[in-house]
């Protein structure tokens, strides 16, 4: 995995809790590609436990798949278009769905891994399916169908 992050290649101003750079109080998630699917690795902190304090709340874990899956295809999205990411016409996707599985807990204590590849492109429709490793087991697993929309989605009404 080298050069930059996905969220740092995206050439427009992002505050999401979840994968915003610009977002002083979020995760700052940090999606590489590697091969054909793109790797995260996340550092829970202790403020993100569910009831028990060992383990990591379930809003944390939909977050990360949600921000490393629409991520995924935006990347994607200019991949399959054969040019460089931050590129005009900017692209920018939002989550039209979202299904997570939580197999197992998962510790608070150890970095989380998240990998994501691609499974379809159709339109405007990127799918993208993620596995949530804590360790060497899977914790948690999902499926985002993120949906392409003008950069004019941004701006408020």
């Amino acid at each position: 995995m080298a050069g930059r992050a996905i969220q740092d290649e995206l050439g427009i101003e992002n505050l999401c809790y979840g994968c915003g750079p610009q977002n002083p109080e979020g995760l700052h998630l940090k999606s590489y590609w590697d091969g054909d699917e793109t790797v995260c690795t996340f550092q829970p902190r202790p403020a993100f436990m569910a009831g028990p304090r060992h383990v990591l709340n379930g809003g944390i874990i939909a977050t990360l798949i949600d921000c490393h899956c629409v991520c995924t295809a935006v990347s994607a999205v200019y991949r399959s278009e054969g040019r460089p990411m931050g590129s005009d016409p900017l692209v920018w996707c939002v989550t039209g769905s979202m299904q997570v599985d939580y197999l197992r807990p998962t510790p608070i204590a150890a970095p989380v891994v998240l990998r994501a590849r691609v499974e379809s492109i159709e339109g405007k429709r990127t799918t993208v399916v993620c596995a949530v490793y804590s360790g060497e087991t899977e914790r948690a697993r999902g499926r985002v169908v993120a949906v392409r929309v003008p950069l004019s989605w941004r701006s408020p009404s």
